[in-house]
């Protein structure tokens, strides 16, 4: 099994930063890639960034390119999720997930393992 902590909400204006952390504790060499994803109230569970933990390979949804950036510390098993330009449709529970298969997929039926999240809002 693989656990996985996420840290780092809070409430923030448009405009701000916030940065998540995303510890990971288990079986963590089962793993291939971390992802973020996110879900706002009334919406499903939506994609944001992943990386491998082998070569750090990144992916983003668009409505966060250029915005967000994700890393790794392989030595410490932790993810983080820098937010800058923060916008109010950002606001949503963030939640950091892990999976076995080294594939591009983003469905969150995808990964295997998930963290309790961590609520983001972003005032106007």
């Amino acid at each position: 099994q693989v656990q996985l902590v996420e840290s780092g909400g809070g409430l923030v204006q448009a405009g701000g930063s916030l940065r998540l952390a995303c510890a990971a504790s288990g079986r963590t060499f089962s793993t291939s890639t971390m992802g973020w994803f996110r879900q706002a109230p009334g919406k499903e569970r939506e994609f944001v960034a992943r990386i491998t933990w082998s070569l750090g390979i990144t992916d983003y949804a668009d409505s966060v390119k250029g915005r967000f950036t994700i890393s790794r510390d392989n030595s410490k098993r932790t993810v983080s999720l820098q937010m800058n330009s923060l916008k109010p449709d950002d606001t949503a529970v963030y939640y950091c997930a892990a999976k076995d298969a080294y594939d591009s997929k983003r469905d969150p039926a995808a990964y295997d393992y998930w963290g309790q999240g961590t609520q983001v809002t972003v005032s106007a």
